[in-house]
């Protein structure tokens, strides 16, 4: 018998209480054809469970298609009856139809913002804010389960804080509302809390598709912001549901052209125009971070006013009223704004005043608690930025080659890479929305810049600071699972204590008295003639003084053994681990099934890690040297 390391003793029982979970008593006379409780790999990455969230989640990204039309017909409808006093769905912004409106445009965005806060009060409270940072609540929290009512609450208060005036896009509200009817296909049906979130990222990404015609960054914002996960059982769905939802909406809407169309290609950068480009992303991640806790500050200062939160829309939209008295521009959904700003359509002075206003009415609003997203008004804040600065150097560096439009289009992807550290979604969403290839390599630059300068001075988001300040903590980093790069037979002791199932209770108990290392386990393997594994036996079933002496040890065995196989990963052997409570198992060979080749414990799956934190945190020595260094 050879020794195995100390594993915890604290409790004895553990490993033979679990060893029966799921078992089938088996005679002692029957020990070899015993049917062992293990865990295979899969054969495949994909199973029948993971073909059914496929398949609902195909039909969520069709049905969250037809919602997101029916949500921006909704939005045009009371756009039309607020400020123009007629029944139409004609997609028209307040500021674009009546450059000049009168003193009456201030209350109807107050009116807007009592409606939204009495739904809150009397509906959900789920429906204040901009969905994402909700949903993400819901995702690490409460298991992926949003109130059902949530699906129809949100896009109908979206639609009237936007309808009234509200400074916001309608991609935000479409989002949370496809989310949250995932969430609830996946509370109408039996699915577990991995599925249900794989249901919800997938009806947000669709939510998100269907608005702008972005199929593949809203698969990444949804990886970067929901899943937290980069696998093909959620991956899958999510695609597959995103390219629905975009398919209804070209079917519906017969139009495939970019959201945000450039009347004139763009050309290859030079290589000081990519400098700048990067350098003005690099500054729009320093305005992201301004951005992000000026929405937080706000929120603040609500918090501290007197009045029950039910009124707080209302007194934001005072000022939405106000500013859009001023620039009517800023009220609304605004695409439009965002296209004519990469078009250069505005003069720097009416592009300065539109950004400042814009933020102001936005980050008031938004900070006041109403119904309403985050995108359209960063997009624009951040676009108009982007050609401002490039107008600038281009002012300044006449030689270098800027294009305002390019320093647009990256300000306008920069400033949400930078606030919700999106990156990733945030490049592809800019090529997605104005098809420009050129302005790819502009974008990944800026975007990285701006990513990066978000991560040195920030520690949360726009999309997290709120959930962060009650506790919940979000992933920052998506790497994969260690444990699942390790197999079995790597960690593994193959030094193991093992005792022989024709030994007497009276020898192994005279084993046990010695105080050796080898007989300091709670519990050992037991094995036959050929090393197959028969079982686990416990110290307390060894010093039971009821059990017979001179009997030998198999008849204390009365059910098959918890064990893996050595070609598995970590991972599954700890998650074997959990779901039978054990603190040690049994390692067998596939190749000579039932054969004992070593045993992997709580203690070896934990020292696996040194490895990884070795690897992250202890650089190596040179190994290469350059000669002529060498020679000094």
């Amino acid at each position: 018998m050879a020794s195995n390391p100390q594993e915890d003793a604290s409790r004895p029982d553990s490993i033979e209480d679990a060893a029966t979970t799921g078992g089938i008593p088996v005679a002692p006379s029957l020990a070899p054809a015993m049917q062992y409780v293990h865990m295979g790999a899969r054969p495949t990455l994909i199973d029948r469970r993971a073909v059914l969230i496929i398949f609902l989640a195909t039909l969520l990204g069709i049905s969250a298609g037809f919602i997101a039309e029916f949500l921006r017909w909704l939005i045009n409808v009371v756009t039309n009856i607020s400020f123009f006093g007629r029944f139409s769905a004609q997609n028209i912004m307040p500021g674009q139809a009546v450059p000049h409106l009168g003193l009456w445009v201030i209350p109807i965005p107050i009116i807007g913002g009592i409606i939204v806060g009495i739904m809150a009060r009397y509906g959900s409270r789920a429906i204040r804010g901009h969905g994402i940072p909700e949903a993400m609540e819901m995702v690490l929290t409460n298991e992926s389960r949003i109130p059902p009512r949530v699906t129809w609450l949100k896009p109908l208060s979206a639609a009237i804080a936007i309808g009234t005036g509200g400074p916001f896009g309608a991609e935000g509200p479409i989002i949370a509302t496809g989310g949250a009817l995932g969430s609830f296909i996946g509370q109408l049906v039996p699915t577990t809390s991995d599925e249900r979130k794989t249901l919800l990222a997938a009806g947000a990404a669709a939510g998100m598709a269907a608005t702008f015609g972005s199929p593949v960054s809203a698969v990444l914002l949804a990886v970067e912001l929901l899943l937290f996960e980069f696998r093909p059982r959620s991956l899958i769905p999510t695609a597959l549901a995103a390219a629905a939802a975009t398919g209804v909406r070209i079917w519906l809407t017969g139009n495939a052209d970019p959201v945000f169309k450039f009347a004139q290609n763009i050309g290859v950068p030079s290589a000081a125009a990519l400098a700048s480009y990067i350098l003005i992303g690099g500054l729009i991640g320093i305005i992201a971070t301004f951005v992000t806790r000026a929405v937080y500050w706000i929120e603040d200062g609500f918090e501290h006013l007197p009045v029950h939160w039910m009124w707080w829309p209302a007194i934001g939209a005072v000022a939405v009223g106000v500013i859009g008295y001023f620039v009517p521009r800023t009220l609304g959904v605004g695409y439009i704004n965002i296209t004519d700003t990469l078009n250069g359509q505005f003069t720097l002075n009416v592009l300065a005043l539109l950004v400042v206003a814009k933020f102001l009415s936005w980050v008031i609003s938004l900070g006041s608690g109403t119904s309403g997203g985050t995108l359209a008004p960063l997009f624009t804040i951040g676009g108009g930025l982007g050609l401002l600065m490039g107008a600038g150097g281009d002012a300044l560096f006449h030689n270098a080659g800027i294009d305002p439009r390019v320093a647009g289009l990256v300000g306008m992807a920069a400033i949400f890479a930078g606030s919700a550290r999106a990156m990733l979604a945030s490049v592809v969403f800019a090529f997605e929305t104005t098809l420009q290839p050129m302005g790819l390599l502009p974008l990944l630059g800026g975007c990285a810049m701006s990513y990066f300068v978000s991560c040195v001075l920030m520690r949360n988001t726009i999309m997290t600071e709120k959930i962060a300040r009650r506790g919940v903590r979000v992933p920052a980093e998506y790497a994969p699972d260690f444990l699942d790069l390790v197999a079995v037979k790597e960690a593994a002791t193959k030094d193991v204590t093992a005792l022989r199932d024709s030994q007497t209770l009276e020898e192994v108990r005279a084993f046990l008295a010695s105080r050796t290392p080898e007989a300091a386990h709670q519990g050992f393997p037991v094995v036959g003639e050929k090393g197959q594994v028969m079982g686990v036996i416990t110290r307390r079933q060894l010093l039971d003084p009821q059990a017979d002496p001179a009997a030998p040890i198999s008849r204390l065995l009365r059910r098959p053994p918890v064990v893996v196989y050595d070609d598995v990963s970590l991972r599954e052997a700890a998650d074997h681990m959990l779901r039978h409570d054990v603190g040690r198992l049994p390692v067998i060979s596939r190749a000579k099934p039932g054969t004992l080749v070593g045993i992997i414990t709580r203690s070896d799956v934990l020292a696996a890690h040194r490895r990884r934190l070795r690897d992250a945190l202890d650089p190596a020595p040179p190994t290469v040297s350059i000669p002529f260094m060498a020679r000094r």
